[in-house]
């Protein structure tokens, strides 16, 4: 099978980004199909320069990030806009679409259609923040709708959502579920000692979100009743972020490093996540708020390295409590970490069966292309 898998590892510049992305592209060709990335931005290339702390809209910067970070893994890429593109020859990729099976456009759709596009045999539109997602489509955002509604199958790793216990509307469905996918090769069981539960953390990616009058926050509306959970308990945090000044956080007992650095490439994202002892997850105040059962793609990076992982309860289920703790409070979050610590040993080795036995690329994009084909 062909498959043409859109992403924004250039418009984020991001380690953490590039993985996400990564786990798709290296476990799609090991399951023997061919896959080319594809990033669009449209009339033009509007991104953060993380070298220089500056917006650019100039080509080179984005598209050698994106070189950068599949080059290294044989993986043919175009970074285009209206204004040219970078990476294989648009004739090359033009061909690609022509022979593809398949087009998959990962968090965000394709914000210009270009009719290349409806070549591909069949689209599919996969859904990475559950409940914010189906909110701006009822609240109006018709872009974001458009999009979505060119892809016959759309799926969401919202594992709630359409639940009764969710609150999260289904507009712009109906949606399939589908788990963060790692691909295991790259992520191998990490033998180093560590000492402390890691955390990385944007505090404001987005706005927050209104559905019939109830509020949906980011991070920094959910940090507030974790904030001096380093004092009550002996085990060290932690914090990759940017944002926020450093000597706030500090002031808390965490540990802080400029989460711009760590995530800037993703070899340096996985050696942050495969030097830690855990995971501390930080959901969104809206995953929270709308138990819609989100699972983040970095989790299961911690869980291939057999680091456990500690995280705020969003409603998914996984696994027994084994190498996956979650917590409602401070002091559920306390009593988690404590647990995870009577018996680390037993927890690290869960924590890789878990990813081995449910996020593994050879468990989850099987059942993905079954979705999109069935």
């Amino acid at each position: 099978m062909k498959i043409v898998l859109a992403g924004t590892i250039g418009r984020s510049g991001l380690g953490g980004q590039a993985w996400a992305v990564l786990q798709y592209l290296l476990g799609f060709r090991a399951l023997g199909h061919e896959v080319f990335y594809l990033e669009d931005c449209g009339k033009s290339s509007w991104v953060y320069n993380w070298e220089k702390a500056e917006w650019t809209t100039e080509l080179d910067y984005p598209a050698h990030y994106v070189g950068s970070c599949l080059a290294p893994h044989g993986l043919p890429w175009i970074y285009r806009t209206d204004e040219g593109s970078r990476g294989a020859a648009l004739g090359d990729f033009l061909e690609f679409c022509v022979r593809a099976d398949l087009l998959v456009m990962r968090a965000v759709p394709l914000w210009v259609w270009r009719q290349e596009y409806s070549a591909p045999k069949r689209r599919a539109f996969i859904d990475v923040d559950p409940g914010f997602t189906q909110i701006s489509i009822a609240n109006g955002d018709q872009g974001l709708a458009e999009g979505i509604a060119r892809c016959e199958r759309r799926f969401t790793v919202g594992q709630k959502i359409g639940n009764a216990e969710c609150p999260a509307p289904t507009v712009g469905g109906p949606w399939l579920k589908t788990l963060p996918p790692v691909f295991l090769p790259e992520w191998p069981f990490a033998d180093a000692g560590a000492t402390h539960f890691t955390t990385i953390v944007r505090w404001q990616g987005f706005k927050e979100v209104t559905f019939n009058g109830v509020n949906y926050g980011q991070r920094n509306a959910e940090f507030p009743k974790l904030q001096d959970l380093p004092r009550r308990t002996r085990q060290p945090f932690r914090i990759a972020q940017m944002g926020v000044d450093p000597k706030t956080l500090e002031a808390h007992g965490w540990d802080v490093v400029p989460g711009e650095i760590i995530s800037r490439t993703p070899q340096s994202y996985r050696e942050f996540i495969q030097q830690s002892r855990g995971e501390f997850g930080i959901p969104k105040h809206g995953y929270v708020a709308m138990r819609g059962g989100w699972i983040s793609d970095r989790s299961v990076c911690y869980l291939a390295s057999g680091r456990p992982v500690v995280i705020g309860d969003t409603g998914a289920e996984i696994g027994g409590g084994d190498g996956f703790q979650t917590f409602v409070d401070r002091e559920s979050a306390v009593a988690a970490i404590e647990t995870v610590n009577s018996d680390y040993k037993k927890h690290r080795l869960a924590a890789r069966r878990l990813a081995e036995e449910v996020f593994a690329t050879d468990n989850v994009l099987p059942k993905f292309l079954a979705g999109v084909f069935h």
